[in-house]
C-alpha cells in the first residue's frame, strides 16, 4: 500500500467579458517517493536492509518500526536517499511513514507495509567472553562464538559494534568458522564501560542461513593490574595503576624438557579455582613424572597446562625453578594473587626458552598488531571505536 499526499489542484479562472485575466504561476510537481522494498512485499530480502530515495526532493522524515522496535538509519548528505543501519529481522512486518519536499511544491508522503522472509536455517551466538556485567583485566579480550559456521565472516564482523566510554583502537580476528576475538591495539583504558551489539538478525551468515537474533552485552574494565615474572631471577612483580603492590619469590618450570619449560610472552589471566586437580599429561599412575594433584589458589594463565599457584616450597622459591611449568609462589601471596585478579589481567614471563603461542589460551597479545588485523575479514582490518 502506498499513499502519496499532495496539496491543492490549481485551475485557471475564465471570466467573460471584458475583464483581465491574470496568469497563475505553476506549481512545481510533489517529489516522488520509492520505498524498498516495495510496500506490500511479503518476502523481503533481510540482508537488503530498507532505502527510502525522494527523487525531484529531499526527505525530510523516515519513520520505519518493527515489533515494536524503531529501525536505526540515516540520510545521506544530499538529503535524498535514507538507509538503514543494520539489516531487518526475518519473518516481521515492518511498517514505513516517509515525508519529502521540494521548494515550491507541496509536500509528498509515503505510508506503506511490507514483510520479510522468514529465514529457515539461522545462525545465533553460543557464548561471548566477557560475561554479562564481568569486570575484567585491561588486556582482555572480547571471544564471541557461534552455534553454526560463517562464511560470509565480512557481513558478520560488520554487525558487530564495540562502543567504549573511553575510545580505544581494536579490530577483530577470526579464529574460525564459528569463533571471533576482538583485541584492542593497546590496553584497555581502565575503569570505563564497554558495550558489545552483534546486530545479527537478519545478516545472510552463510547461503541460506541468517542471523537470529541482535546480541548486546556490557561489561566493565576494572583496575589496570599487570605482573611481570622474570624466570632468571625468579621474582615476580604486581603493579596496579603503576604502582607495585606486590613483590613475590616465585619458582617456575624446571625446563629439563618442553613441557616442564614455562613459556615467555605475555600471558593473560584466564580463570581461577581453588583448588584446582592437576594431573600429568600423558602419564599414568606409577610411570616416571607422573603426579595428581589438589593445587590451591590457581590462576590460569595459558591452555598449555600453566597457572600461577600456591606452593609450599619455600626453600625454592627466589631461588631455584623447579615446578613442571607453572609458577607458584608463596601460599599466603597466592591467594592474595589469586584475589587480587580478574581475568584478562595482563602477566608477561621473560627468561625461557620457550615462547608462548599466540593461539595458546588467550595469548593473542604476543602477535603483533599489523599481523592481528590481518585477521579480519574487513580489509580495512582496524576499527575505532566512537
Amino acid at each position: 500500500m502506498r499513499r502519496v499526499a499532495a496539496g491543492p489542484l490549481v485551475a485557471l479562472l475564465l471570466v467573460p467579458g471584458c475583464s483581465s485575466v491574470k496568469a497563475t504561476a505553476p506549481v512545481a510537481p510533489p517529489p516522488v517517493i520509492t520505498v524498498s522494498p516495495a510496500f506490500d512485499s511479503v518476502r523481503a530480502r533481510t540482508e537488503d536492509g530498507l532505502v527510502v530515495k525522494a527523487g525531484g526532493g529531499t526527505l525530510t522524515r523516515v519513520v520505519a518500526t518493527g515489533r515494536g522496535t524503531t529501525v536505526e538509519g540515516r540520510l545521506d548528505p544530499t538529503g535524498t536517499t535514507w538507509r538503514s543501519t543494520w539489516t531487518l529481522v526475518p519473518g516481521t512486518e515492518y511498517t514505513v511513514t516517509a515525508t519529502a519536499r521540494r521548494p515550491g511544491a507541496p509536500e509528498a508522503m509515503a505510508v506503506g507495509r511490507f514483510r520479510t522472509r522468514a529465514a529457515t536455517q539461522t545462525v545465533g551466538i553460543a557464548s561471548i567472553s566477557p560475561l554479562p556485567g564481568e569486570v575484567v583485566g585491561v588486556g582482555a579480550p572480547i571471544i564471541v562464538t557461534f552455534d553454526g559456521a560463517v562464511s560470509d565472516k565480512a557481513a558478520v564482523e560488520r554487525t558487530l559494534e564495540v562502543r567504549a566510554a573511553k575510545p580505544v583502537e581494536g579490530a577483530w580476528r577470526w579464529m574460525s568458522d564459528s569463533q571471533v576475538v576482538y583485541r584492542t591495539r593497546r590496553y584497555w583504558p581502565s575503569r570505563q564501560t564497554v558495550t558489545l551489539t552483534a546486530h545479527l538478525a537478519g545478516v545472510r551468515a552463510a547461503t541460506g542461513v541468517y542471523g537470529a537474533a541482535d546480541h548486546r552485552l556490557t561489561f566493565a574494565i576494572g583496575r589496570r593490574q599487570t605482573s611481570t615474572i622474570d624466570t632468571a631471577t625468579k621474582q615476580m612483580l604486581v603493579r596496579r595503576d603503576g604502582r607495585v603492590v606486590q613483590r613475590m619469590a616465585i619458582s617456575a618450570g624446571m625446563a629439563t624438557t618442553r613441557e616442564y619449560t614455562t613459556t615467555s610472552g605475555v600471558h593473560l589471566t584466564m580463570e581461577k579455582g581453588n583448588p584446582v586437580r592437576m594431573v600429568s599429561p600423558g602419564r599414568r599412575k606409577g610411570e616416571p613424572g607422573f603426579y595428581d594433584l589438589l593445587i590451591d589458589h590457581a590462576v590460569r594463565i595459558s591452555n598449555s597446562g600453566e597457572y600461577v599457584h600456591a606452593k609450599d616450597n619455600l626453600w625454592a622459591q627466589g631461588r631455584a625453578n623447579v615446578s613442571h611449568g607453572c609458577v607458584n609462589a608463596r601460599p599466603d601471596q597466592a591467594a592474595w594473587f589469586y584475589a587480587s585478579s580478574l581475568r584478562g589481567d595482563p602477566v608477561t614471563i621473560t627468561g625461557t626458552a620457550r615462547t608462548l603461542a599466540w593461539d595458546n589460551g588467550w595469548g593473542f597479545w604476543q602477535l603483533p598488531w599489523a599481523k592481528w588485523v590481518t585477521g579480519s575479514a574487513l580489509r580495512s582490518g582496524e576499527q575505532t571505536l566512537p
